[in-house]
């Protein structure tokens, strides 16, 4: 029986949730996700989840913190004054944001994470850090 190793181009139907058992993504109802085992692509525990499977087998597989998304990087934290803000921006405590970054012309998806009279905290870490993660998973085939 064939199983998943690196360099393989695999289709997987998978759903995400947190150890609290919040859904937070699922290829249900959607395409299988496709990606090259190893190429970096998705998070090492992803990759490392999948190697080994045999197309039909199902599992559920627990990533640590460091092999999903990583600790919380307080370096990726920024404080505004408000008064730097543009007032055509709202902005309330969860509400995601995109901050273009200076020169590159890139946009950095952020979360207001604290909003106080003069300020407002930008979280630009990835909105999983932090977390352990569980993933069942269901290989439909390598390629």
């Amino acid at each position: 029986m064939v199983q998943v190793k690196s360099g393989d181009i695999i289709n997987v139907h998978y759903t995400g949730r947190l150890t609290d058992g919040t859904l937070f993504d699922s290829s249900e109802g959607r395409e299988p996700l496709e990606f090259e085992v190893g190429s970096g692509m998705v998070i090492k525990g992803f990759d490392e989840g999948v190697t080994g499977m045999s197309v039909g087998e199902k599992k559920t597989v627990h990533i640590s913190v460091a092999d999903a998304y990583g600790e919380v990087d307080s370096t990726y934290l920024a404080v505004f004054n408000k008064a730097e803000i543009p007032s055509d921006i709202p902005y309330e405590i969860g509400m995601q944001l995109n901050m273009h970054q200076d020169g590159s012309g890139q946009v950095m998806p952020v979360a207001v994470v604290e909003v106080t009279e003069l300020t407002i905290t930008l979280d630009a870490n990835h909105p999983l850090a932090g977390k352990d993660l569980i993933f069942d998973l269901e290989l439909v085939s390598i390629s």
